[in-house]
């Protein structure tokens, strides 16, 4: 092996290090592939409840049907949805950190949890209050928007791969509230073919 070569794998294991010292790189791609794959289910769950109406009807959300109004429905499918979501990615980031002996709090997943959760959190109560005045015709588009906002502000805490999907679910929100009629599949897209679209090149890019 030349200096020359030696001097740039030094180089190479620099920047490694330094960029683990800055940012949270335990999140695992199998945790996306999982977070959209629940959140298909759930997706298609919604749709047998609307009785495969046009999502612009908004009455036949109110039809009590399985003995749940729309409301109760909502919480109860977006709730489950987004428990197993949280579990899965706990379970394989932890799994990752533990194989790469990598700590799994510290202050670069402090920053990136705090960075993440509070748009998630400030949308979720939107939601809410979207749900409660009956304004159900954008909530779809306030899930996207939010979480979109949520990854791009966690993003510069860990890989720049959730930055970009930030921007792909804004740009699906953005779209479901032009075309609230098929929000509910822009809803499935984004959380549920980009998460395991993202989940999948992540997999391959750092864990493969």
């Amino acid at each position: 092996m030349t200096t020359e070569q030696q001097q740039l794998e030094a180089l190479q294991e620099m920047r490694t290090m330094m960029k683990r010292s800055s940012r949270f790189l335990s999140l695992s791609g199998l945790s996306g592939i999982a977070a959209g794959t629940f959140a298909l289910i759930g997706a298609a769950v919604a749709y047998m409840y609307l009785g495969y109406e046009s999502l612009n009807d908004y009455s036949a959300r109110n039809s009590g049907k399985w003995g749940l109004d729309f409301e109760t429905f909502f919480l109860l499918d977006a709730g489950i949805v987004l428990v197993l979501a949280l579990a899965a990615g706990i379970l394989f980031t932890v799994r990752k950190a533990r194989k790469e002996n990598q700590p799994i709090w510290d202050h670069n997943s402090r920053q990136m949890l705090i960075n993440f959760f509070i748009p998630l959190a400030a949308g979720g109560l939107f939601c809410l209050i979207q749900l409660q005045q009956g304004q159900y015709e954008l909530i779809a588009a306030t899930t996207l928007l939010f979480y979109g906002m949520a990854c791009l502000n966690s993003g510069k805490y860990t890989h720049t791969d959730i930055y970009y999907l930030g921007l792909c679910e804004i740009a699906l929100g953005l779209l479901a509230a032009l075309v609230h009629e098929y929000s509910l599949l822009f809803w499935a897209i984004g959380f549920g073919v980009l998460h395991i679209v993202y989940g999948i090149a992540m997999y391959v890019k750092y864990e493969r």
